[in-house]
């Protein structure tokens, strides 16, 4: 069913009216949640894994499960969205989140955490997709200076916070209320979902052509790719079982998926919008703004706790630098998408980050909150220069018709971009710090006059405080080499993100610009 968009005759735009706009704020604001929750638990596993008893392979399912169930229900909801329209599906993915996000924080043991993880990001995803598709058929093309910096700011800052918010709020209370702060919230957001959102009606025929066997394709296909992708770099890939069996559930999931897709009239997954130049540069830049934003979201944290042994508490008020950067530059990302080339724009953005990435290079065992926050500020207004021209450059020459579908592959794009980001960045933090310890430990032998003058200097120390000063000195120097390698390694991999920046920063210039006296069709 066509969507129904009311246009103001004057301009032949959609109409924007006031309960439109209370809608999509409210929109808005669930996508926030369900975003957030990516990287809320982040920084506080281990309060959790305590808390629950788990095991450290356990624990590490709560972020797992969470993203497995989240990346199958994001392209499914395009789909979903057509037959049940916006309103009913925002709605109840809504009230099921909140409803999981209550049992999350109930949980007695990891079973239970891991199973509600689970449910709360595969209804969280049904409300990430409704958000772009609503801003691009429910706002005009005039508006979009405004409501495309609202939408980016809300998909870079909600995993960027996530660390800072939940490692405040398992500190300062308890990690219950990383789930419980949802339960309030959320109930407001089903109320206004259900009384504001009316933007398009339910087709419900389309429930007679739901392809069963594509759905079950979809998920072995997407939910086998995110834990092989998860899992992988740290069970040596395919001599992990698990690993194997699911690569082959994942090849055949995925041929399966791509074939129903392209012979069946109602696909569970729509990638006409691929034929879009624009739409499908767009999903690779989508792509590439994942492996960056989760990546750094990853790594500042992991730099933070495993070389300078910070908090919860602690890595959140570090990492908040990138936040605040992008809220601050919001504002002015929407008035120089209005103003200025949005591939010039695409462009600076692209090379901002990349920049980011190469100050990293320089860094050492010893940088703390001052050296991280020049890096962070530039990363975050990069990162908002950038997000605003590729959702108005991906989806802004989009028919309205294809919005839903489209949405949901863009958004699953960027997530994919992240999984696959973690696993490379993983794989070399592990592969290259075993490589820079061997060489080190190389270096330092009995013939290397500089290593015997610090030992000897550790061991008159240490054997001042009564302990046996020639053994300890060598654990010492043991711990200063693995210190070294791991710190690296680190650097190793923002040279990778930074050749990755710099080499697609000229994609951008492949891109048209949408004309910008676009008019949205009605019908």
């Amino acid at each position: 069913m066509s969507t129904a968009v009311e246009t103001d005759l004057e301009t032949g735009e959609p109409e924007l009216t006031p309960r439109k706009i209370a809608a999509f704020l409210v929109m808005v604001f669930g996508m926030f949640m369900a975003i957030l929750d990516i990287q809320i638990v982040s920084a506080s596993l281990p309060e959790i894994q305590a808390g629950l008893g788990a095991s450290s392979d356990e624990i590490s399912w709560v972020q797992t499960s969470y993203l497995i169930a989240e990346v199958i229900m994001i392209p499914l909801s395009g789909f979903l969205g057509r037959m049940m329209s916006t309103r009913l599906i925002f709605a109840i993915s809504a009230a099921g989140f909140t409803a999981a996000s209550f049992l999350c924080a109930t949980s007695s043991s990891i079973n239970e955490m891991i199973l509600w993880r689970g449910v709360q990001g595969f209804l969280g995803g049904g409300m990430i997709p409704s958000v772009f598709a609503a801003a691009f058929t429910v706002f005009p093309p005039s508006k979009r200076s405004l409501v495309s910096p609202m939408i980016g700011l809300v998909a870079t800052l909600a995993p960027t916070v996530g660390p800072t918010v939940g490692g405040f709020l398992s500190h300062t209370m308890s990690w219950h209320w990383l789930f419980l702060v949802n339960v309030p919230a959320g109930i407001l957001v089903t109320i206004g979902a259900l009384t504001l959102i009316d933007f398009d009606k339910p087709n419900w025929k389309l429930f007679d052509k739901f392809d069963w066997l594509g759905l079950v394709a979809l998920a072995c296909f997407l939910g086998a790719m995110e834990y092989v992708l998860e899992e992988g770099p740290g069970n040596d890939w395919f001599d992990d079982e698990i690993v194997f069996v699911l690569f082959w559930v994942m090849v055949i999931g995925g041929v399966t998926t791509f074939w129903r897709a392209f012979t069946r009239d109602e696909p569970v997954v729509d990638f006409s919008a691929f034929a879009n130049t624009n739409f499908a540069v767009g999903s690779v830049f989508s792509f590439v703004m994942g492996i960056g934003l989760y990546g750094m979201t990853y790594l500042y944290p992991l730099y933070l706790s495993s070389i300078r042994g910070y908090d919860s508490l602690m890595i959140g008020q570090t990492v908040f630098v990138s936040g605040a950067a992008m809220f601050l530059t919001a504002p002015f990302a929407g008035r120089m998408s209005a103003r200025m080339d949005l591939r010039l724009m695409l462009l600076l953005g692209f090379v901002g980050f990349g920049y980011s990435s190469w100050m990293l290079t320089h860094m050492t065992a010893e940088w703390d909150f001052y050296e991280l926050m020049w890096p962070q500020i530039l990363r975050g207004c990069s990162l908002m220069i950038c997000m605003v021209p590729i959702n108005n450059l991906a989806l802004g020459t989009l028919p309205p018709d294809k919005m839903k579908s489209a949405s949901g592959l863009y958004n699953l794009m960027r997530n994919l971009g992240g999984a696959v980001g973690l696993a490379i960045i993983n794989t070399v933090l592990t592969d290259r710090r075993a490589l820079h310890s061997a060489r080190l430990e190389e270096a330092l032998n009995w013939t290397n006059t500089e290593a015997l003058r610090q030992l000897d200097l550790m061991a008159a120390n240490l054997s001042a405080q009564g302990v046996d000063g020639t053994r300890a000195a060598l654990v010492q120097m043991g711990q200063r080499i693995a210190q070294q390698a791991a710190v690296m390694s680190f650097i190793d991999v923002f040279l990778l993100l930074t050749a990755i920046f710099a080499g697609l920063a000229v994609m951008a210039l492949a891109m048209k610009p949408p004309p910008k006296d676009a008019k949205v069709d009605a019908h």
